[in-house]
């Protein structure tokens, strides 16, 4: 076993996107390589719904899967090929936007006025950039959930873990997508494929994850083969966690337990041209979305993305 150093870790910055949504950003628009085949994380979560509730109205998206995860409240969604409908507390909607696609997600507030959920954007490789845009909506009971015997309890989205698999398939990066909760003062080790890009968003109480050295007052622990794993400082609400390589991921929970999201990926390794929610491989294939978007061609399946509803 290869427990996961920790290569850095960061706050989520506060950002206004679309019509004025408050929210907060892990990464986005950064050096592409970093979190390859990831672009972007946005986690939208406010109780104030003039904050929220203005959205994101129509917008174009090429080249690209936005994975949107929802928690508390709903997003209404609705594209340019008459596509609708309404992602609802617990529920997943991973949208291949290939060749093109325009669309709107529009927040409302859960009874008490709350909104949570994220938004997470993949890049598609070369040959499926412009491929028919695709819908999976899962639902919130369609999602595997496996608990281990200490109480560990898994939300298993996309990928394999723990004998369950994720209800969203086809997807061209092949990710792991978690949502873990992990009970208080509890030490977990989580498999991660070896040759995957990982991170860890922590959205509720804290924990700390394991890194390869012990700087000063950072504890260690001592595994039965002898070997010292050093524990990072503690990570609590909306901190990003960048792991090394290795196999797996080793998280030690506070007292209160510690939820977060445990994202991997193979990367691409792809040029990357990128202007806004448009991700080509070059210059001009960017160049040719923005007339297309000038001269009306740029949605090219007329006949609608093809959508899978489950739940």
């Amino acid at each position: 076993m290869s427990i996961r150093a920790v290569h850095s870790t960061r706050l989520a910055k506060p950002t206004l996107e679309g019509a004025g949504v408050h929210l907060h950003r892990a990464f986005g628009f950064h050096d592409p390589t970093q979190f390859d085949p990831f672009l972007l994380f946005d986690d939208f979560r406010n109780d104030d719904p003039a904050l929220f509730e203005k959205g994101f109205p129509w917008h174009p998206h090429r080249g690209i899967e936005t994975i949107t995860y929802v928690l508390e409240g709903e997003v209404a969604h609705g594209d340019s090929l008459g596509n609708s409908g309404v992602l609802g507390a617990g529920s997943v909607q991973w949208m291949t936007a290939g060749s093109g696609i325009m669309h709107q997600e529009m927040p409302r507030p859960s009874s008490s006025g709350r909104m949570h959920g994220f938004q997470l954007w993949a890049n598609l490789p070369s040959a499926l950039k412009m491929s028919a845009p695709r819908y999976q909506d899962i639902g919130r009971d369609d999602i595997a959930e496996v608990i281990d015997d200490d109480g560990t309890r898994v939300r298993v989205i996309t990928g394999q873990f723990w004998g369950a698999t994720g209800p969203v398939d086809g997807v061209a990066a092949e990710p792991l997508y978690l949502d873990v909760s992990v009970p208080p003062n509890l030490n977990k080790t989580l498999p991660v494929d070896t040759y995957a890009n990982a991170f860890a968003y922590v959205f509720a109480g804290r924990g700390q994850f394991a890194q390869a050295s012990a700087p000063v007052g950072v504890r260690v622990e001592k595994e039965l083969d002898g070997r010292e794993i050093a524990m990072r400082d503690m990570s609590g609400n909306r901190t990003l966690v960048r792991f090394d390589t290795g196999d797996s991921v080793r998280v030690q929970a506070g007292p209160e337990g510690v939820r977060f999201l445990l994202i991997a990926g193979r990367p691409i390794q792809e040029p990357v041209a990128w202007h806004g929610p448009i991700v080509m491989n070059t210059r001009e294939e960017l160049r040719r979305a923005v007339r297309e978007l000038a001269d009306g061609t740029f949605i090219r399946n007329g006949a609608g993305p093809g959508r899978e509803r489950r739940g």
